[in-house]
């Protein structure tokens, strides 16, 4: 394995487990927000499954590598 490719499964460990967080921060925040008017909780529900789909790429690429 390449110092590029090792860095990149290192980055790449890191940056799935800090969406995954994120995303389970936001569905908290989601449930927390869902009484509030504007769509708060909806909107931070749309954001986490965004944020499950960036980690879903991040997945594939870290596969990609070995």
């Amino acid at each position: 394995m390449s110092d590029i490719q090792e860095r990149l499964q290192i980055l790449l460990d890191y940056w799935i487990k800090h969406n995954q967080e994120h995303e389970q921060e936001f569905r908290e925040w989601a449930d927390k927000g869902a009484s509030l008017s504007g769509g708060v909780g909806r909107q931070l529900q749309e954001a986490a499954a965004k944020m499950a789909d960036a980690t879903n790429c991040l997945e594939k690429a870290r596969e990609a590598l070995t």
